[in-house]
């Protein structure tokens, strides 16, 4: 792993490693360290975070839904089963793999020769231990710091998300915008933190030129900040009382914009299995849409020795600089085979304005 990898890590989990050997030894698998005899494993590690997985889960939970009442008794909205099945939702294999494979830490796992002929990145219990793993890294690195390990717990895991809407919405910002932003760039999107002291807020605002920003800013109360940056233009800032509070509300106004400006999907979104069969449907669609103008088919007969027709379709569209042909003694198949040929340029060019 080298500083670039380091960075993307620490930008994604809320946290910078006073030691990044130990972010290191996070990623490191058992296979590697038996067949390199080089340094340690991140077993031990994924034992720790795995303990820390639950004590901070336990008391996110008991903060949300509890209180102490007028008695000085602790009061909570949930009964203990309650709590026990939002929890065991929170911490089971498949929440934790999925936020690797979100995050893309996958890809800096380092294995010996017998994980990667299986392909063990891809299985969920390597990825459930790398998470854990991590949160056991911040632990030790951040000499037990609460709030250090409850940031990047909620940071991975999307507690505040989760808390809020239960595990059926699906409108998680976060999320919503990562696999956005993957998909254009195929990198993770571009957050920076900014915590505050009180006396800080005014500061800020002269500081950074907040006020010009307009739609791209939702102030509030919180002491921290989120700037996040998808295009060229100024970042969207989003305030919270966590990291993660703030993330979310950064990420919310960013898919607001992309929406409003037709930015979310793109033409690639609208098609899926492109065939020969389907070519002449979704270039109509396509038309229909206003991603491109109606397509625009010519036919020409011909016959061959024994006087069957043959035929031949060119295909173009306004806009673009070339049109394609098909033939076929079929007339219909003729058009198919220009239309799928259109299809496979529009959204090559399409790919290419993208990039």
């Amino acid at each position: 792993m080298n500083n670039e990898d380091y960075y993307a890590i620490e930008q994604q989990i809320g946290y910078e490693f006073h030691n990044k050997t130990l972010l290191q030894q996070a990623f490191t698998r058992k296979s590697y360290t038996n067949e390199t005899h080089d340094g340690e494993n991140n077993e031990v590690l994924e034992f720790i975070g795995d303990k820390v997985l639950d004590i901070v889960v336990v008391r996110v939970l008991s903060e949300y839904f509890g209180e102490i009442d007028d008695r000085d008794e602790f009061k909570c909205r949930h009964t203990e089963g309650k709590l026990t099945g939002i929890k065991k939702k929170l911490v089971e294999s498949k929440m934790l793999s999925a936020r690797i494979d979100e995050l893309g830490f996958a890809k800096y796992l380092i294995m010996g020769n017998g994980d990667r002929k299986i392909n063990a990145q891809n299985d969920a219990h390597v990825k459930e231990d790398l998470f854990e793993a991590i949160l056991g890294a911040v632990a030790i690195d951040s000499d037990w710091n609460m709030d250090s390990m409850q940031d990047v717990v909620e940071m991975m895991l999307h507690l505040e998300y989760y808390l809020e809407n239960g595990f059926d919405d699906d409108c998680d910002y976060v999320s919503l915008i990562q696999q956005w932003y993957q998909k254009q760039t195929g990198n993770l999107p571009d957050y920076n933190f900014i915590s505050l002291t009180d006396n800080d807020r005014g500061s800020i605002f002269r500081t950074h030129g907040y006020l010009r920003q307009k739609n791209r800013i939702e102030i509030s109360d919180g002491n921290f900040i989120c700037e996040l940056r998808i295009d060229n233009g100024e970042p969207f800032v989003g305030f919270g009382y966590s990291k993660s509070h703030a993330r979310t509300v950064a990420a919310k106004l960013a898919y607001n914009y992309l929406n409003e400006e037709g930015l979310l999907f793109t033409m690639s979104d609208k098609v899926e299995n492109s065939t020969p069969e389907n070519a002449i449907n979704q270039l109509q669609e396509l038309a229909q849409k206003d991603y491109c103008s109606m397509p625009d088919y010519n036919f020409k007969e011909d016959h061959d020795d024994n006087g069957n027709p043959i035929w031949t379709c060119d295909c173009g569209i306004k806009g673009y600089d070339f049109c394609f042909s098909g033939t076929s003694y079929s007339k219909k198949e003729a058009k198919k085979q220009a239309a799928y040929q259109m299809l496979l340029y529009v959204l090559e060019k399409e790919n290419g304005r993208r990039k």
